[in-house]
Formats: structure tokens, C-alpha cells, sequence
């Protein structure tokens, strides 16, 4: 821990990841190295709080360590086990009875013999969830993402994208074609302007609209009844991700394409099975037959990864299963019940708090400097919640990302809420002492 004869070097408060995006010099191996300088410099401060492990199942209290072994344990809000199925019962003995007849691995890709039984029922079930749409299974939710883009945009074709859809989403854009339109977040009118100009000189070539229904690091939905309209008006297709609130939100476990009755709205439906199914995975949701056949050997991260394992497919299924039961809509209240009162009393403690209620709880910290000592101090005190920095967020809008969980109790939430007032209330005060004549610019925390 730093201490007033160890004072926190300034270089350890600011920069980002994104200052160490594109080294320079003709060393490609050697230019890297001053990332590891500034990261270190932090670690050795207690102010890197990424790369962190559980050694315990990452359920509503655990034990972890830190990157640099350090054990630590407390209140976790920091895994994204929504339903907190990873550790149900159904679901253990389930991922054992997958080994005993399956083994532990799908040995190919799905192209070429991957597949398993465990993964066409999967299919299967996942389809009856979803309206009867044709699924494609992907190794994970990310791969999902960057392959339904990828796999359906060509080089002449054009991308109108929500400014913070995820990376996945972003990369697969990158990767098809240079014609990507970003439009400021959640913002119709930008949209619209976006599809006028580009069907003003493009009436050939096609239009993807990229979209999330809920984003994961301000916990906001976009009007998808809106979106559907503006697609037809100018003939374009509408994906959505629903990698955070599908499962997890809503009575029929839809998240807001159930809350807004757009089911049908999208042409393409992206999901994650790492938030809610309590496995690493994912799927695409296609209309028809035909275009799920050409994902399948158009879209890279299909093609040319091995398929989910017989033990993640069962997994998911059975997790599937049981967000489709009346065990499902309990835990669904269980979870939403506490997301409310989570975002009740940090608001009661003074803290801000971002977004509508979802699993996703976003707590305003402000400069960078104060979040990366916030973090150090939650840790210490038996808090854990994830850091968010620049360029992951806006400049000088560091949050912590709470993920709530169905089994966290009110206790949980009593306690982890104190323990941030005061890890904030140090934070800030650390972070003056060090820096007066700097904190005007930036927000602080200092009425918490």
C-alpha cells in the first residue's frame, strides 16, 4: 500500500490503454514494452485491478486473487452470473453426465464433425425459445458478434453502428468493409441522417444497422420498434445483440426484445451464453434455413473454430431450461428485485448511478486517478466490482460496473454500498491531497 514516503507517481493516475494502441518503431516485439512500464508502474502501487481470479466458484461471496497472487475475498459484483446458475445443481451433475458420455472436448470444428448431439438439441431448444428462427452455435459470444457481421457485409456494402456497440461488433465491421457510419449513442435522428446519405448515392449495395438491446457499460436499451421502422423505410437490416439482458430480463426471460415486443423486429438476433447460461458460448438467430447454411461457412469464427464442447452445449441447455421454467421467472424477480434495491440505496448513500435497472448497476467515478484508487480501496475493504476506464468509457467517466446476481442478498447489498461510500470518500480524498489545482477539472465524489 502507498504511503506518504511513497507517494503515487503521477503516471500511475493517467493514461489509458488506448495510449499504447499503436507503438511505434520498427521493433515489433520491443516497442510493446513501455505498456508493460505503465502497467506495472500501477501494479506496483495496488492501482491495477484487472486480471484478476477466483479460487472459489464465482458465486455471491468468494475468495480471489489478484494478478500479482495477492489473495484477497469479499462481496462480488464483478462476475456475470446473472441467474447464478453456474454453481445450480441441475446444472453440475448435468456438465458430469456430458463427460461421462462425451468427454471433455468436440474435437473439430462444427463444419467438419464438431458437432455433437449435446449441440443439435441445443439448436433445437434455443430455436423454440426464440420464435422458431434458425441457430448457429459459436465457441463463444464473441466470436458470435464479429461473425455475424463479417459473415453477412461485403466490401461495398455499408455499416450504420451505435457509437458504443461492443468490440465484437466493431472488429467484424472493420473486417468487411471500410463503409462504417457511427452514430452517437442511442440517437435516432443521427441514425436517420446516417441512412438518408447513404441511400441518396447507394440504392445497390446493402445497409446494416448494428445495435445492442442493452449496453453493458451504461445499462440504456435503444427504441427497436423505431429502429425496425427506420430499416424498412430505407432498406436496410437490423442485428441486435442481447448478450446482457436475454435470459436474465423480462417475465418470458426475452430481455427487451420481449419488454418491447420486437422479437420479430430483428433480421438478425446475436446471444451470450457466458452472462445468463452459465457457460462460455453463443449463438446467432437467423429468419431462415438458407442464411443460417451460409453463416455457417461464410462466417469465419464458425468455420475455422472448434464447435462448443459436448459439456458447454448440455450446459447451456439445461441452463436454457431452466430460464424457460417457473424456476426461471423466480429468479428473474430474485434478480430484479435486487437491482433495484441495489440502485436504491446507492443512490440513498449519494452515490450516482447510471443507466435503467438491468443486472448491469454502473457507479459514476469521474477522473481516472480517483477510480484507480477507488478500486484499490473497495478491494481492501471486501468490495468487488469491476473498473471501467477510458477508452472502454468517455474520458474522465471511470464507473465502477456492478453485475448483480439472484443470489445476492440484502445483506450483500447493505454492505458492499457502505463499504463503496467509503472507498469513494477515501478515493477522493487521497486523490486531492496529490493533486490540488487539478480536481476543478474532473468530477469527484466529494459529497458522498
Amino acid at each position: 500500500m502507498t504511503t506518504k514516503s511513497n507517494p503515487v507517481p503521477e503516471r500511475a493516475l493517467t493514461g489509458s490503454l488506448r495510449d499504447y494502441r499503436s507503438p511505434h518503431g520498427s521493433d515489433l516485439i520491443g516497442r510493446v514494452a513501455g505498456f508493460y512500464e505503465w502497467q506495472n508502474l500501477r501494479r506496483e502501487h495496488d492501482l491495477w485491478p484487472y486480471a484478476r481470479s477466483t479460487s472459489t466458484a464465482p458465486q455471491a461471496r468468494c475468495e480471489a486473487r489478484s494478478d500479482t497472487g495477492a489473495a484477497f475475498s469479499g462481496i462480488n459484483f464483478a462476475s456475470q452470473d446473472y441467474l447464478s446458475l453456474s454453481s445450480h445443481p441441475a446444472i453440475k451433475a448435468t456438465a458430469i453426465e456430458a463427460i461421462e458420455a462425451f468427454g471433455v472436448h468436440s474435437a473439430g470444428s462444427a463444419a467438419l464433425l464438431g458437432n455433437t448431439a449435446n449441440s443439435l438439441l441445443l439448436e433445437q431448444g434455443l430455436s423454440e425459445f426464440l420464435g422458431g428462427r434458425e441457430i448457429v452455435l459459436y465457441p463463444t459470444g464473441w466470436a458470435a458478434g464479429y461473425g455475424s457481421v463479417q459473415g453477412f457485409v461485403r466490401a461495398n456494402d455499408h455499416i450504420v453502428m451505435d457509437i458504443l456497440a461492443h468490440s465484437c461488433l466493431q472488429e467484424g465491421a472493420k473486417a468487411a468493409t471500410t463503409n462504417i457510419h457511427y452514430h452517437s449513442h442511442l440517437n435516432l435522428d443521427a441514425m436517420t441522417r446516417k441512412l438518408e446519405r447513404i441511400r441518396a448515392t447507394d440504392h445497390e449495395n446493402g445497409i446494416l444497422v448494428v445495435t445492442e438491446s442493452l449496453f453493458s457499460m451504461h445499462a440504456d436499451t435503444p427504441d427497436l420498434m423505431a429502429m425496425r421502422a427506420l430499416c424498412d423505410t430505407y432498406g436496410a437490416t437490423l442485428l441486435v445483440d442481447c448478450a446482457h439482458d436475454l435470459g436474465s430480463m423480462g417475465d418470458d426471460g426475452l430481455g427487451h426484445l420481449g419488454k418491447q415486443n420486437a422479437l420479430a423486429a430483428a433480421d438478425i438476433i446475436i446471444g451470450s451464453f457466458s452472462k445468463t447460461f452459465a457457460s462460455n458460448g453463443g449463438f446467432i438467430a437467423v429468419r431462415d434455413r438458407a442464411t443460417a447454411e451460409y453463416l455457417k461457412y461464410y462466417s469465419a469464427t464458425h468455420t475455422f473454430s472448434n464447435a462448443l464442447s459436448p459439456v458447454q452445449a448440455a450446459t447451456v441447455l439445461c441452463a436454457l431450461n431452466i430460464v424457460r421454467s417457473e424456476e426461471g421467472r423466480l429468479l428473474r424477480r430474485k434478480l430484479m428485485d435486487n437491482i433495484v434495491y441495489l440502485r436504491e440505496q446507492m443512490t440513498k448513500a449519494g452515490l450516482e448511478v447510471l443507466g435503467d435497472p438491468s443486472p448491469i448497476v454502473p457507479v459514476s467515478l469521474g477522473l481516472e486517478g480517483v477510480g484507480r484508487f477507488a478500486s484499490r480501496q473497495l478491494m481492501a475493504m471486501g468490495g468487488i466490482a469491476n473498473l471501467v476506464e477510458y477508452p472502454a468509457v468517455p474520458q474522465g467517466a471511470a464507473r465502477f460496473r456492478f453485475q448483480v446476481m439472484a443470489s445476492h442478498t440484502r445483506d450483500d447489498i447493505d454492505q458492499v454500498v457502505s463499504i463503496l461510500a467509503k472507498a469513494m470518500r477515501d478515493a477522493d480524498v487521497e486523490y486531492r491531497a496529490g493533486h490540488q489545482g487539478q480536481v476543478a477539472t474532473g468530477r469527484h465524489p466529494a459529497n458522498v
